[in-house]
């Protein structure tokens, strides 16, 4: 490990026993003062929460209690007494958000546990973990187990658990804020509840560099039993620690106005790359990392050690990189969030953000990756991947010197994961539901969880539901004569176990080419065109038309796992295909970006070609007030644009194009479709809506009306096929519908097929089931951003700006830019039909060098 100390005296008179304070004494460090007061604060028999910025020696920290604890224990043991005389449990789990962090902790924790001497067994278990090894852990369990969420749920399920954790005293989680905002983390509080049910006077630790709200983390971590007072851990916050050294990438090329792959850039990077030891290059997306990979090796004429690493690689080549990069025989590593979090690589010197990083404590913790040490300044530059990004880059920048963290909130429990969790609840052991109820919603994000919902879910579990009942294999729990709950079946546990987790793929679909228009996806035979994501495809409706490989496409509808379409003629299609960033762009930077597009003093700070582009801007058309809505009109060829900037991510905006597009057509202005990115959504049609708004046809006030939220909210969602996958990944993640049998996996055909079938019947016959409920509530959060738009539409009332041009504005080039592009699916390429976007360009910015 790095130096996870200081040398200066520390004067609280706390001292660390033999052999821990030798141990720092031979190196000269004194403990931190966050070290020692985790190790009082867990003498005391309370539970922690540590936030402290990287490199400031948290992982120690965490250990240092545990570590103590187990040396203490085993000094008291009697001379020449054996170990193994009486069977242990695991005394502590330390849980990661990552696989590759474990593999990393234990690397690097059997340093002073060795140079210590100390009587303490380290192992990790993770999904790469062979299954012999898991077997032997079961029965001979490590002291320290080093493992992820998906490994916790496994364990609690099993017949085993109460042996493996009735000597558990510590749970550390690191790099808490990771690991409690999604389903994962909803999944892992209710396994925290159970282990709290083998060992009550369990303590946590909880570790973290970036926290927007620390109270919500020390709820998380303590057992809730009193709605109207919530139960805290114990908080210590590390202040200090070097500022980091950011810039944004200074170059004499142009900034791209539109696209996410940041071609322009490669040639900067390398050189970047080529003056610095180690070199860690993050983007957002797979493809981007794939991308970026061929680039660089395109360019890489001095042959440096450049690798990959991403989540869809093979777990060995993900070790063999990880391995390179500790052994500093690497040069750069192109990677996405697997390497986010945590890893102590002290030799990496400068990390390279390729786009703009969607939030500020996302930036945070991705530079703390450089130099990783709490004295030395981190070093990064970001390379933003068009003149927006420019914005947002330096929005981030300020946010991170000011220390502003924007991590997404916790959110409540959802109702598929309980599902699973009871189900693994049965496999581990009978259970009474009234016990079952008490356990789950002590842990924090099922606090609030009612008994009636609570009961429905165990029904569900137990039958299916009330359409399903009938059939036998939604059976998985009865109910028997002594009261308690049971596996209705041992394959029932088998399967449960091999389909575990919350984590479910993004598919692509297959694009299979009908000559049958109109006839919707009931037809067979015809090409296949390639793959889409589905994300993308969920939002359309039969009859819309689409970009794909440079042609126009018309969705005919979605069958098992292939995309019907015939094709859509030569005209503009309705909605191109738009393969941006994989986070959504936080509310805190947007506000920063709408604050900065505001106050023409801070443009100081941009690239001389984005200070001219705003300028003009500026003399051509408005720049919006923070709190306004700007729309602009505009003719274009043969067409009509309404174009608005509401700076609230792709998802918010998508959503907002699908529904003002409705609308619109009810107002007869003959929309023909839209596009949305990050910061702005415009839509065309056949007429002038600007006109229509001027004299009094269309209102703004009206088509921004928070009602949109409602009946026509209702009325798309019924129509596309958006329900329908996300109800698929709900099923799944329930354990309705398994990916996995013994001996054989599912194809996502037949997933498909069993969940679209099950998905009509219940729609038909319980429109309320449990089920269809968490998908409604996925829908609102995670794919349409409803909460957000929501915000947007009660800020905005009465503060609607309209800007009606004669030609297009500079600020709405990069989204114009966005309908001439032909997209290769899959990866955020930035392949610009040339004249066109020159011939934009130079229309917007007013003359022809632009």
């Amino acid at each position: 490990m790095h130096d996870d100390s200081e040398k200066k005296t520390d004067k609280t008179g706390t001292v660390l026993p033999e052999p821990f304070s030798g141990w720092f004494a031979s190196r000269g460090w004194n403990p931190r003062r966050h070290q020692l007061d985790l190790v009082d604060n867990a003498e005391a028999g309370h539970s922690s929460l540590l936030i402290a910025p990287t490199g400031a020696g948290k992982t120690l920290a965490g250990f240092l209690p545990s570590l103590i604890d187990i040396s203490l224990r085993e000094a008291k043991r009697q001379p020449g007494a054996a170990r193994a005389s009486a069977r242990r449990g695991i005394h502590t789990l330390y849980v990661s958000p990552l696989k590759a962090l474990a593999v990393d902790i234990e690397r690097n924790l059997a340093a002073p546990v060795g140079e210590m001497d100390l009587p303490v067994r380290i192992e990790t278990r993770t999904g790469d973990t062979p299954q012999s090894k898991r077997q032997r852990q079961k029965l001979n369990p490590p002291d320290i187990l080093l493992t992820t969420p998906e490994q916790i749920a496994l364990l609690t399920a099993s017949r085993e658990a109460d042996l493996l954790f009735n000597d558990l005293r510590f749970v550390i989680f690191d790099e808490l804020h990771s690991l409690v905002t999604s389903k994962r983390g909803h999944l892992l509080s209710l396994g925290l509840a159970r282990l709290r049910r083998h060992q009550p006077a369990l303590q946590t630790i909880g570790l973290s560099a970036t926290v927007a709200d620390p109270q919500a983390l020390q709820t998380w971590l303590m057992p809730q039993t009193d709605l109207n007072a919530a139960t805290l851990s114990k908080r210590i916050v590390v202040k200090g620690g070097a500022k980091p050294h950011i810039t944004i990438l200074e170059t004499e090329e142009r900034v791209p106005w539109s696209g996410h792959s940041a071609r322009y850039a490669m040639d900067d990077v390398y050189q970047t790359i080529k003056e610095h030891r180690t070199t860690l290059l993050f983007v957002n997306t797979r493809s981007q990392a794939e991308l970026l990979f061929q680039e660089l090796w395109r360019i890489n004429e001095e042959h440096l050690p450049i690798a990959l690493h991403h989540g869809s690689l093979d777990a060995s080549q993900r070790r063999k990189v990880e391995a390179a990069m500790s052994d500093n025989r690497l040069r750069a590593v192109v990677a996405t969030s697997t390497l986010d979090l945590g890893i102590d690589w002290g030799d990496v010197d400068l990390v390279v953000h390729i786009g703009a990083p969607k939030g500020a404590s996302r930036l945070a913790q991705r530079i703390g990756r450089s130099n990783h040490r709490m004295d030395e300044p981190s070093r990064a530059i970001l390379v933003p991947a068009n003149r927006f990004e420019v914005m947002e880059c330096r929005a981030a920048l300020d946010a991170n010197y000011l220390g502003a963290q924007d991590t997404p909130p916790i959110g409540d429990g959802t109702l598929d994961v309980l599902a699973q969790h009871i189900l693994g609840m049965a496999c581990a052991e009978p259970f009474r539901a009234d016990e079952l109820y008490r356990e789950v919603t002590s842990a924090a994000p099922y606090s609030r969880l009612e008994r009636e919902q609570f009961d429905r879910v165990v029904d569900f579990v137990a039958t299916g539901g009330y359409a399903l009942k009938t059939y036998d294999r939604y059976a998985r729990i009865k109910l028997t004569r002594d009261g308690t709950w049971r596996v209705s079946h041992p394959r029932i546990a088998q399967q449960y176990r091999l389909n575990i987790g919350t984590i479910i793929e993004m598919p692509e679909l297959k694009i299979r080419l009908t000559r049958h228009k109109g006839r919707g996806a009931n037809v067979r035979g015809g090409p296949v065109l390639g793959k889409i994501e589905e994300y993308f495809v969920e939002m359309l409706s039969p009859g819309d038309t689409f970009l794909f490989a440079g042609k126009v496409l018309r969705f005919e509808g979605i069958r098992e796992n292939e995309c019907i379409v015939s094709k859509g003629g030569t005209g503009n299609p309705k909605i191109p295909a738009y393969a941006g960033g994989k986070f959504p762009l936080s509310t805190y930077l947007a506000d920063q970006v709408r604050t900065m597009l505001a106050e023409p003093d801070r443009w100081k700070n941009l690239p001389a070609q984005v200070r001219e582009w705003l300028e003009i801007q500026k003399e051509k058309s408005i720049l919006p007030k923070r709190g306004e809505l700007l729309i602009e009109t505009y003719p274009n060829a043969d067409r009509f644009y309404m174009t608005m900037y509401p700076f609230e991510g792709r998802l918010a905006h998508q959503t907002l194009g699908m529904l003002l597009t409705r609308r619109l057509e009810r107002a007869r202005a003959r929309p023909l479709g839209f596009v949305a990115t990050d910061y702005a959504m415009s839509i065309w049609g056949l007429r002038d809506m600007g006109l229509m708004i001027e004299r009094g046809e269309l209102s703004l006030d009206t088509l921004f009306d928070e009602d949109m939220l409602g009946d026509d909210l209702e009325t798309w969602l019924d129509e596309s096929f958006m329900l329908k996958r996300t109800f698929r990944y709900c099923a799944l993640i329930a354990g309705l519908i398994e990916r996995r049998h013994p001996g054989q996996e599912k194809t996502g055909r037949q997933i498909t097929v069993s969940s679209d079938l099950i998905y009509d019947v219940l729609r038909s016959h319980e429109p309320d089931h449990i089920l269809l409920q968490a998908t409604r509530a996925d829908a609102a959060s995670g794919l349409l951003d409803i909460r957000r738009l929501a915000d947007m539409l009660s800020r905005i009332k009465g503060r609607i700006i309209l800007s009606r041009l004669n030609q297009i504005s500079p600020l709405a080039v990069p989204v114009m830019l966005e309908i001439g592009k032909e997209p290769v699916v899959g990866e955020a390429q930035d392949d610009i039909l040339a004249e066109a976007a020159d011939g934009i360009i130079a229309e917007a910015m007013g003359r022809s060098d632009a």
